[in-house]
């Protein structure tokens, strides 16, 4: 199946007044306009907002940034690509996910089922014909079964959390930089420099990123064969690679198909991150549309 994805359309205000009403609520991030709240006006990624759970969320970033190694992440990925976990559909781990709460995100204490429909239903409401980013935001975090039991019950710092090149020098937009002056790639004369193991452009396709639920699910998709564009791909892969697509790192390891693709992450990661909200979401009246795109896009039983 051939997907067209048309290119991303940022629509401009023809009204003067309109205009910079918008600009004092709006950022310009890499050309697209980014809100200063989510889609339902509250704010977002507030690190500051509660000394007790940013100190929970600094400690996530301590351990996560001393044990993801390049070595560590290899193995990881040498592990879950067999895809011997589990044999399930899409919504049995979306459901699966309701158990959990994602440590790593200051802003969300709810089930990841409705953080994941939020962003489905915003998506859908601004981008009715784009049927492939609807459902990309609604499997974009079920790599996050990793948490299950069934899967080894893995620690949240290796499932959750921004993601980072492994392989060349830590960047210090990463959140939490410094404590990666304990982590043993960190001095290593093959990955301390700016390139490190890799060259100039050569495509983020070849990256060793950080092991997380990012990474899974897009081995995930891979191997089961979806019929979803390579804009969702890229999506799921690097939605959570804040240093590049929030602070423009890294963009020296990038090619041409991966600019064109950074477009649509920025708009992706709009609805992730600023759709979290205490909005609840009917699931059963939602379910009928987003089964119809699961049972187009993926087979009824994926391999985990």
């Amino acid at each position: 199946m051939t997907v067209i994805v048309p290119e991303p359309v940022i629509e401009e205000s023809n009204d003067r007044e309109s205009q910079v009403e918008e600009k004092e609520s709006l950022d310009l991030d890499g050309g697209f306009l980014v809100p200063g709240s989510n889609a339902f006006g509250h704010s977002f990624r507030d690190y500051e907002k509660e000394s007790e759970r940013r100190a929970g969320v600094e400690e996530f970033y301590r351990v996560n940034h001393i044990n993801q190694t390049y070595a560590f992440a290899k193995k990881k990925k040498e592990e879950y690509g067999k895809l011997q976990k589990a044999e399930m559909s899409i919504w049995e781990c979306i459901e699966l996910l309701n158990e959990f709460v994602d440590e790593s995100d200051p802003d969300l204490d709810e089930p990841q089922i409705e953080h994941l429909l939020q962003s489905a239903e915003a998506i859908r409401r601004d981008y009715p014909d784009q049927d492939w980013l609807h459902l990309t935001a609604l499997i974009h975090d079920l790599g996050k079964v990793l948490l299950h039991p069934c899967f080894g019950g893995e620690p949240q710092w290796c499932v959750v959390g921004d993601t980072f090149p492994l392989g060349c020098a830590f960047d210090e937009s990463i959140v939490h930089h410094q404590y990666f002056k304990d982590n043993p790639d960190y001095n290593n004369p093959l990955f301390c420099t700016r390139l490190g193991m890799y060259s100039e452009n050569c495509g983020l396709d070849v990256v060793n990123m950080s092991w997380g639920h990012d990474e899974y699910m897009y081995l995930v998709m891979k191997g089961n064969g979806t019929t979803l564009p390579p804009a969702a791909f890229f999506i799921v892969r690097f939605h959570s690679f804040y240093a590049l697509h929030r602070s423009g790192a890294y963009g020296y390891l990038m090619n041409d198909e991966d600019k064109e693709m950074l477009k649509w992450l920025r708009i992706f990661n709009k609805y992730d991150l600023y759709s979290k909200s205490k909005v609840r979401v009917n699931v059963e009246e939602v379910k009928p549309y987003y089964q119809s795109l699961i049972d187009k896009f993926f087979p009824a039983k994926l391999r985990w």
